[in-house]
């Protein structure tokens, strides 16, 4: 594991996986109260023939956890992902991401297109276009923050359980500053979206599969998996489909 220092002081945790592999560079961003550790079922089959980043966000796992709540927000990590890849020589990457990690991806492609070779968006979503909607997201997000002021992070889904954050703070900074949402921009840009897009989602993440057929159906050319047997966190629950749907994708884009 590697450290990068950001201008603020937060140090970021990130491994490279295959650094000299020939093909198209992959960074994956974990989903919210999640670590790196959920990419492990992945990390063998995706880095097979090419550099694989994986990496811990501010206030998550490994990675610094900053008091200062002003430290979090979508435009500090979508710039955290950007020195990630000036860091790894990266000059253009695939970028993938589940949940949060997924949004945020889509977040970094509307302020750095030029730097995006490929999404690969795993059980997430867009964001909303009505505001009734999006606040009660909002709500959902200072609720989970409480929770886990009072009773620490739940371990009942799997990329949760293999997750170890050195302060709960940085979570709990994330939800109220990183997971809530002010507008309808990410999911506006979907149409100008103009690299190649997967979009896997589990058979039975109920929350998410209107969304990921909405970006399928919005972002020009994209290809929707959905991935049998599997819930949120499809990658780990069947991690032989997901590797497959995600290798074959990056074989076209490397071609």
């Amino acid at each position: 594991m590697e450290h990068l220092e950001r201008p603020d002081g937060t140090r970021l945790a990130y491994t490279v996986h295959h650094p000299d592999g020939p093909g198209t560079p992959l960074l994956l961003s974990h989903g919210f109260g999640a670590t790196s550790a959920m990419w492990g079922p992945n990390v063998a089959a995706l880095a097979a023939d090419r550099p694989v980043v994986t990496w811990d966000f501010r206030g998550h796992g490994a990675s610094d956890a900053p008091d200062d709540p002003d430290a979090y927000s979508e435009d500090a990590i979508v710039a955290d992902i950007d020195a990630l890849l000036d860091a790894t020589g990266a000059e253009r990457a695939a970028l993938g991401g589940m949940s949060l990690g997924g949004y945020l991806t889509l977040a970094y492609h509307r302020a750095h297109p030029d730097r995006v070779a490929a999404l690969i968006l795993v059980d997430t979503g867009p964001g909303f276009r009505d505001g009734e909607a999006r606040a009660r997201w909002n709500r959902m997000a200072e609720g989970y923050a409480r929770a886990i002021e009072a009773d620490g992070l739940p371990r009942r889904t799997p990329e949760l359980a293999v997750a170890r954050h050195r302060h709960l703070r940085g979570v709990v900074h994330t939800a109220r500053r990183v997971l809530v949402q002010a507008d309808d921009r990410v999911m506006a840009s979907l149409p100008t979206i103009a690299v190649p897009t997967l979009v896997v989602v589990g058979e039975d993440d109920a929350g998410y599969r209107a969304g990921s057929a909405y970006m399928a159906e919005r972002i020009p050319g994209a290809r929707l998996v959905v991935v049998p047997g599997a819930g949120h966190a499809a990658n780990m629950e069947r991690p032989a489909a997901f590797d497959a749907a995600v290798a074959g994708f990056l074989a076209g884009v490397d071609g």
